[in-house]
């Protein structure tokens, strides 16, 4: 038993020794092969290695909600549909500042709940002059709310709770706005002007650096009460969570929920009218979106595979003829059909892999020149490349059968006449 298993081994190693050579011989047949296959390879491996960059660009951008945090708004964070849908979302209330204290107060498995409200496309102006594009956001945020959207301050402070409860004009600024105003200067202790308020500079946001090309850093905070005062209290209010921990999540999701419905008197069986998203919603719902994407490239991708396997058969095929005489003297000098077969099988199996890890080292390095470009860590997808491992040595081993069978077929006293 032990010397068969020898002779096997011996006889596969034989077969891969001549395979490669026969491959080296016909240099540039067996190269337009290999081309066909890595493109087809390529193409699947690039596009999701794109999409995983892609997805950890945008969970990177997502997890500006901190640690196990979830926040409830009035629109969903991604497309609202068709117009009937976005009327359907406009015709819900909107999520009131008293909503937002009554889950402040009840949720007792909140670690802390951050209140926020935005008005977006306003005018930044300085006291030299310079001022911003129509583009700055202002997040009006109570106390708690740098916490729970994970921003920290660079320089200078945040809002007393004094100054919170009397709505002062105090602004903490994004480094866009920065740049933007105070090339040259030291910003903290100097005043901007919004819609004819004056805001004193009190801190500077941490930069957060630009999510796929948007920046996250245009925009300035000031006390919740003061945007409320300014621009009135029917506001839209976003209530961000975070609960007490990662096992209390899911349950702290349901109590908020409960809380907002009673609060909102939403009937028992009528869907709620707030959404709900958390950085792992958002990400599969991004994933949701790009599925089809997805689906497509396979199907593209699959056929080109599948016109490179029917290229390798037909390589196969050719070669079967034009090495006939090498055949007919193996087999007159004892080779076995089953060393042919092998020999066959092995030669196209060779061609596909390499095919495929040229397809995966170019798929995998093209999709990560998008994470260089979005600054995001390189990803390798492994269970891809392991699938693209698998389809090469199947394209090899089916395409190869036929070719292999048919040499392995050849009479040997036929064969040594051919010329």
């Amino acid at each position: 038993m032990h010397h068969s298993i020898e002779t096997v081994l011996l006889s596969i190693k034989e077969s891969l020794v001549m395979a490669l050579v026969a491959i080296k011989t016909n240099k540039l047949r067996s190269f337009l092969t290999l081309l066909g296959i890595a493109v087809g390879v390529f193409s699947i491996i690039g596009v999701m290695t794109a999409m995983g960059v892609l997805v950890n660009s945008i969970e990177n951008g997502m997890t500006q909600l901190g640690a196990h945090t979830f926040q409830v708004q009035k629109y969903p964070a991604f497309g609202h549909g068709g117009s009937r849908e976005r009327a359907k979302y406009r015709n819900r209330n909107n999520i009131t500042y008293e909503e937002g204290l009554r889950v402040k107060e009840n949720a007792s498995l909140a670690n802390i709940v951050g209140l926020e409200v935005w008005r977006g496309g306003r005018i930044v102006k300085s006291s030299f002059g310079t001022k911003t594009n129509p583009n700055v956001g202002i997040a009006g945020e109570d106390l708690d709310g740098l916490t729970t959207n994970n921003w920290s301050i660079a320089e200078g402070r945040m809002f007393t709770k004094e100054e919170f409860s009397s709505g002062k004009r105090v602004a903490i600024l994004g480094m866009q706005v920065v740049r933007k105003l105070f090339e040259h200067t030291q910003p903290i202790g100097q005043t901007i002007q919004v819609d004819g308020e004056q805001y004193e500079v009190i801190g500077l946001m941490e930069e957060k650096g630009g999510m796929l090309g948007g920046n996250q850093d245009n925009f300035f905070v000031v006390p919740l009460t003061a945007v409320f005062q300014k621009y009135g209290k029917d506001r839209n209010v976003n209530i961000m969570v975070q609960s007490t921990s990662q096992e209390t999540f899911d349950d702290c999701v349901e109590q908020v929920r409960g809380i907002l419905r009673a609060a909102r008197k939403v009937e028992p069986a009528e869907a709620d009218d707030f959404e709900i998203f958390s950085n792992d919603s958002m990400i599969a719902q991004f994933n949701d979106l790009t599925k089809y994407v997805r689906l497509g490239i396979l199907l593209v991708s699959a056929i080109a595979l599948l016109a490179a396997g029917v290229g390798i058969m037909n390589i196969m095929l050719v070669s079967v003829t034009e090495r006939t005489r090498e055949i007919g003297i193996r087999k007159a000098i004892g080779a076995r059909k089953s060393n042919i077969l092998t020999q066959f099988i092995l030669e196209a199996v060779v061609l596909s892999e390499l095919g495929g890890i040229i397809g995966i080292v170019f798929g995998v390095s093209l999709g990560n020149v998008l994470a260089i470009q979005l600054e995001v860590p390189p990803v390798i997808p492994w269970n891809w490349v392991a699938i693209g491992f698998g389809a090469c040595s199947i394209i090899g081993v089916t395409f190869g059968v036929y070719p292999a069978w048919k040499a392995s077929n050849l009479d040997p006293i036929e064969s040594l006449r051919y010329e």
